[in-house]
């Protein structure tokens, strides 16, 4: 199993009687989905357990479309509706290295994810924390950084509330607050105050 898996969809039924599957993309369009040749499919996860993720399988896409706002796609070995919609609730997962190159100032945000943030503190740069998810708000993608402080040795700890919980911050990822962008080093510089 590679070990650059990134979790790209859902299915969430049956399409048609042939054994289609339909799936929810989480991003804006399913392209990633539609440009590589198999997927990787793990079950759902009951609520509330813990431990370590199913494993996933691999399996081959024989065809894949998009529909509306889902993917649909018959997938070797996969021949009626029942054998589809007991895959209902399944992770789809394919490789970050079969991702399509992004354009210029484009990326990809499961990229940005685990990234230093520094912002600007009497005109220097500064640690703002690290980047642990990035959301979608309608207009743009929000960076959610966990607050964090450098060490003289360059680690980073956590930045704890005074009720001892980890402090978050939310950053637009708009040129006009975040302007490079190094995944080579990790590192995204912004002009947003790190005192914010």
């Amino acid at each position: 199993m590679p070990s650059d898996l990134v979790e790209l969809g859902r299915v969430v039924s049956a399409y048609g009687i042939r054994g289609w599957v339909k799936v929810q993309p989480h991003a804006a369009d399913g392209d990633t989905l539609l440009g590589v040749k198999a997927w990787w499919l793990r079950a759902p996860v009951p609520p509330g357990s813990t431990g370590a993720l199913p494993s996933a399988l691999a399996i081959r896409v024989a065809a894949c479309r998009l529909h509306g706002g889902h993917v649909v796609a018959q997938l070797e070995g996969i021949g009626d509706r029942d054998q589809a919609q007991a895959l209902k609730g399944y992770t789809v997962w394919v490789p970050r290295d079969q991702f399509p190159q992004p354009d210029e100032n484009e990326y990809y945000w499961v990229d940005l994810i685990g990234c230093r943030l520094y912002g600007e503190h009497e005109g220097e740069a500064a640690l703002i924390g690290i980047v642990e998810d990035v959301v979608d708000n309608g207009a743009h993608g929000v960076l959610r950084v966990s607050r964090q402080i450098e060490d003289a040795d360059g680690q980073c700890q956590p930045v704890l509330s005074a009720r001892g919980k980890p402090m978050d911050v939310l950053v637009p990822f708009v040129a006009a607050h975040v302007h490079t962008v190094d995944l080579a080093n990790r590192r995204l510089v912004s002009n947003w105050p790190a005192a914010f």
